[in-house]
């Protein structure tokens, strides 16, 4: 009885006006825009400015969204709009929002990747708890905040949305790796793209990973065009993480780690995938990480002292100026996504009554039904939680960075401060 006064006292609240990927005029000259292709194995969705749902498709489909950034902003920050429509001389808004056919999007590639200085491409993935729009407006913010010139595609698998729904977003990873797959495939071999760098957050590693992976075993190596894969906050066993750079070979992308052990999400995640560490908080100095990234040659940006973002410390690879714009500079020297949408609720889910409840217990819903009714961000996930329950669908920042190449590791060699690596 209490969820079903629930839902009824909920429905249609949320954080944000629901429909924000309906176009808008242009109606502010001095707003920046960001113009990207999605490719996405999201099922379309008939409601009016959504585009795409959390459930899956037989079959990827594309799109070309453009973005308008308002020109007053605090970097880091989505521009939410208030209510609807947009306006752009405030708001994030949408301008352009196109189906293309697969023929047409590799038409906007190549059109793009002309225009840009070094024929580059961007790819993000994005991470858990990402609707469809979160993914295309933080993608947005990080391209523009970051201002790095390459070609920028957005990645975007079937997620609900939802805290509750975090086995399923888990498997619709697997779900979409042959097709994130077969897009760098055909990066690899577009003879117009020089150079691909990729951007993943979150549980969007697994799927970056896994990816490249099975690129690498299926063409003995990954191509020498694939030069960056950033990997911020990765929900990735340790272990597992371990055995795919193996399986990769000696010849890899530079790979560029984002940690922060003070990040929540992957504290909970842990709880989850029985208390094995994640990538995305070790400690880069502890044994036997410190030696394993060094042999990798992988750079370690730790986090942990930046101040930005919510109060789960999830999202600071996008949600602090410095560090999107040090991402931005890594980008453009070689040619550190989940929207973090989490209300008090949620984090009493997750907190209070740990793992029983977000896999879908009753009993934690209950516990949040209050706070949920005062705190807006709850009051956007309640519904999908209750929906997952019962079965149904629905200051400075101080940033610690060392390179840890093969170059480094000799300059270094008599430091009393060693490269931090693993």
């Amino acid at each position: 009885m209490i969820l079903c006064l629930a839902i009824a006292a909920l429905s249609g609240c949320g954080g944000h006006p629901k429909g924000v990927l309906t176009p808008v005029a242009d109606s502010a000259p001095t707003a920046s825009r960001v113009d990207m292709l999605i490719t996405t194995t999201r099922g379309r969705s008939e409601v009016a400015g959504e585009m795409f749902t959390g459930e899956r498709a037989r079959a990827p489909a594309f799109a070309n969204i453009t973005v308008s950034i308002p020109p007053v902003r605090k970097a880091g920050e989505v521009a939410w709009p208030k209510k609807l429509p947009s306006n752009p001389a405030t708001d994030f808004a949408t301008l352009k929002a196109d189906d293309l056919t697969r023929d047409g999007a590799k038409d906007w590639l190549n059109t793009t990747v002309r225009k840009s200085p070094d024929r580059s491409v961007l790819v993000f993935i994005h991470g858990f708890n990402n609707r469809f729009e979160d993914s295309v407006y933080r993608f947005a913010q990080i391209v523009h905040d970051s201002g790095v010139h390459s070609a920028p595609v957005l990645v975007t698998w079937p997620s609900r949305g939802s805290l509750l729904a975090y086995g399923y977003d888990r498997e619709s990873t697997n779900y979409t790796r042959n097709a994130l797959e077969s897009l760098f495939q055909y990066l690899a071999a577009d003879k117009e793209v020089k150079e691909v760098s990729i951007l993943a957050h979150s549980m969007g590693n697994w799927l970056t990973l896994e990816a490249l992976r099975q690129m690498a075993i299926r063409n003995d190596g990954l191509p020498e065009k694939f030069k960056n894969v950033m990997l911020a906050a990765p929900d990735v066993d340790v272990d597992v993480f371990r055995s795919q750079i193996e399986d990769m070979g000696r010849q890899h992308p530079r790979f560029t780690l984002f940690v922060s052990r003070d990040d929540r999400a992957l504290a909970f995640s842990r709880r989850v995938w029985g208390d094995i560490p994640r990538l995305g908080s070790i400690d880069p100095e502890a044994d036997p990480y410190k030696q394993e990234l060094a042999d990798n040659e992988i750079t370690v940006i730790d986090l942990t002292k930046v101040k930005a973002g919510d109060g789960m410390h999830h999202g600071k690879f996008a949600e602090s100026p410095e560090v999107v714009r040090l991402i931005g500079a890594r980008i453009s020297e070689g040619q550190p996504l989940t929207d973090s949408r989490m209300g008090l609720g949620d984090h009493l889910i997750a907190g209070t009554t740990g793992a029983a409840a977000a896999a879908g217990s009753a009993a934690g819903l209950i516990l949040a039904a209050p706070v949920a009714a005062i705190d807006p961000h709850s009051r956007d996930n309640y519904a999908n939680h209750v929906g997952a329950a019962m079965g149904q669908s629905h200051g400075k920042q101080q940033i610690a960075v060392k390179d840890c190449s093969k170059q480094a590791r000799e300059r270094d060699a008599a430091s009393t401060s060693p490269c931090r690596s693993w």
